[in-house]
Order: structure tokens, then sequence, then C-alpha cells
């Protein structure tokens, strides 16, 4: 038996996007999104936040294109904040966090932008009115104010007009900027995005994991030049943990698949790296981060060692050890990768998914019990949404492209 091909597993899937896209909805809030808390109730004081509202924004198209009524109306209330609550009429670029009076939190950050550049790709997808404008925006924001070509790499953030750049540098920021990319590729056909996700990909990959034993460093300073020891005195911090982030191994092993994918559907053959790496940070990830203190589930961080850092358990980990799994049986077809998919569904329905408020539990003690020391709440569902369609599309177009193709489940 092999869930991965089995279509009564899909429709199970099926299911669970529902219920998590009928969670999400309870996000509403007239600047965008809010965080929602454990209970699936707004979190006032928090504001909206920018990568929140966009994911949210990304999510609904998802729900559009597998035909749910009511995501439309989301994707356009979230098309709307990015336009209004959240954009910087003066300097360009979308505020980090806003609330009822106006912005909390203005600076300008090339994760979150990355999230606008998605959002925009997956409405553009969906065919919703102002998501092709958006992203035509988005673009041309993370060309001229984040993307170095020098270093074919983008810079970490900004504060609010552009003037102050952080000497700080962050794979976290080109992580998603690679996905965002990918996606921009594909609804625009225009590859020098495809392009430069492959630049990212291949540093971070082929240079960065490779030469630290597959354990990739997160942190560096304006040279590129790796920080091993940052933030060792405040190792649980939510974006910008110390050591090496288990679930980051999983991200970038699906990505630069589908970077591979990509460039096959062009008629382009593959580069080693690709396949090798996307293996090599698998296996790592399941050697140090999987059942290594005793308990099921994933730790979120070790040291340069492969020794357990934070020992507590993420929901998105988990998520991107799923996607992972497929998308690697996808390529090569190997049966303990749907052993470990299985797996790890079954870890997430015992422990992870909240049957109770709805979604997932974002973070997990050692000893799998609820824990807030790193995320609190349940701020979007973005991970566990893409973990329900990951296994049924393929590899290449991404995923709103794909759905917009008709291709769930081919």
């Amino acid at each position: 038996m092999n869930w991965l091909t089995n279509p009564a597993h899909a429709r199970w899937l099926e299911r669970e996007a529902d219920a998590l896209l009928a969670f999400a909805a309870g996000s509403y809030v007239e600047e965008g999104f809010g965080y929602l808390g454990s209970d699936g109730l707004v979190l006032p004081e928090q504001g909206s936040h920018l990568w929140v509202t966009a994911r949210m924004v990304h999510s609904f198209a998802l729900g559009t294109l597998l035909g749910r009524p009511g995501s439309a109306t989301m994707v356009d209330h979230g098309l709307r904040a990015l336009g209004t609550s959240f954009r910087d009429p003066a300097n360009g670029g979308w505020y980090a966090q806003v609330g009822p009076h106006g912005p909390i939190d203005d600076s300008k950050a090339a994760y979150a932008h990355a999230f606008v550049i998605l959002a925009a790709s997956s409405a553009a997808a969906a065919g919703r009115p102002g998501g092709k404008e958006l992203l035509e925006e988005a673009l041309t924001v993370s060309l001229q104010r984040f993307w170095s070509e020098d270093d074919g790499m983008v810079v970490e953030s900004w504060n609010a007009d552009f003037t102050v750049l952080e000497d700080y540098r962050g794979v976290n920021a080109n992580m998603h900027t690679v996905e965002a990319y990918l996606a921009a590729a594909d609804v625009t056909g225009d590859d020098s995005w495809l392009e430069r996700a492959t630049r990212i990909t291949r540093r971070v990959v082929d240079d960065f994991a490779r030469s630290h034993s597959w354990r990739i460093p997160e942190h560096f300073n304006a040279a590129w030049e790796p920080l091993l020891e940052y933030n060792m005195e405040a190792p649980a911090d939510q974006f910008r943990p110390a050591g090496a982030t288990i679930g980051h191994w999983f991200e970038w092993a699906r990505l630069a698949l589908h970077v591979r994918a990509a460039w096959a559907a062009r008629g382009v053959a593959a580069e080693d790296w690709m396949l090798e790496g996307a293996q090599a940070l698998f296996d790592m990830g399941v050697a140090e981060g999987w059942d290594t203190d005793g308990a099921d589930g994933f730790v979120y961080t070790v040291d340069f060692s492969g020794t357990p850092l934070v020992r507590e358990r993420m929901h998105w980990v988990v998520t991107e050890a799923l996607g992972a799994a497929a998308a690697l049986f996808r390529v090569t077809g190997d049966a303990n990768l749907a052993a470990w998919y299985q797996l790890w569904w079954e870890y997430a329905a015992v422990h992870l998914i909240d049957e109770e408020h709805g979604s997932w539990f974002h973070e997990l003690a050692a000893d799998n019990g609820p824990s807030a020391t790193v995320w609190a709440g349940k701020p979007d569902i973005y991970h566990a949404l893409q973990a329900t369609l990951v296994p049924r599309l393929p590899l290449s177009p991404v995923l709103a492209p794909a759905l917009a193709q008709g291709l769930l489940d081919s």
C-alpha cells in the first residue's frame, strides 16, 4: 500500500484542505488578515502582519483554484489590503505590520516581500482582478530593492524609505524568494525569474549546505560569510534561530526539485547537484531531526555537530518533510520515501491536527504536548495547506499555476 498513489488518501487530503480553509476564514480583519490564536480567534494586539496576510491570499487563491466557494472573496479582500493598508505610497514596497490606525512596523523585509510575490502570482493564476498588476509591482520592488546581481542572492531588510540596509544576510528570506520567483516564472512566462531562483538555490544547496555537511548555515554577514554562532544567546528565535534549522533542509530539498523540474519542462538538462543535494538534505533531516531524543517528532534546530539545540517540535517542519518526501518519491519512486510519508501523516493526525479548535498546533514540546516557546497561536495555514497539495501535483509548474492548468492528481 502506498498512500502517495492511493486515491482514497487524496480524498482525505482534500478534506483536510477544506478544514484548513474554513479555519482561515476567521482571520478576516479590515486591514487584511489577522493573527489567529490557538482557539481560532484573532489576536487584536498583533495587528496584521504582511507575511500572514500574503500567505493567506496565496492560500485562498489555492482554494479558489480548487473550486471552493468563498475563497475568491477572501483573495480579493487580501489584494485590497495589500494595495491600501500595507502599501507604502511614498517609498514603495509594503509595511511589515499594520493596525486599524496605520503602520505598526514600517520596515521592509525580503522575507515578507517574497510572500507578496507569491500571493500575487497565485491570485493572478486564479484570475483575480488586480493580481497581475500587484505581481508586476512586487517583482519590480524585489528587483530594485532586494535582489543583488553580484551575489546572486537577496539582501535582508531595509528601513521604511530604503535608505538603511541591514548588514545581516539570511538564507530564510532567500528560500522564500526562490519559491516566489518560481511561481512568478510560471505565471509570467519570464524565465529570468527561474534563472534567479536557480542561482540562489545553487549557492545555498551546492555551496553552503555541501560545505557544512548538509547542515545549512542560516545566518551571514554582508559579505555572505557564515555566522555559525549567531543568536546562541537566544536559540529559539522565531525567524533567526541559532544553529541549523531542520525544516529548512526539507524545504530546500523540495525547492531544488522544483527548480530541476522547471528546467526539464523547458527542455534543459538538470544539473547533478539538484537531485543529489535534495536527497542529501532529506537524508540529513531524517537522521538528525526525527526521533533523535527518544520521542517522535522533529527537533527545531541542531548545532553544526548535529546536536539538538531547540527540541520543540514545529508543525511546519512536518509539513515540509511530507512535501519533500512526496517530491522525491515523484522523482525516484523509492518505496522508503512513501513509508516516511505515511509515518509523518500518522504523526500529524495524532499530535498536530487540532480536532477541537481547528487547524494544526503550531508547536509541541519535546514530549509532544502543546507548547508556545517559539510560536504562540496558529497564525496561518500556508504550510499545512501546501502539504495537502504537493503530493497531488507535478513539480512543475508550481502549485497555483499547476492547479490553473488542471493538473491536480495528474
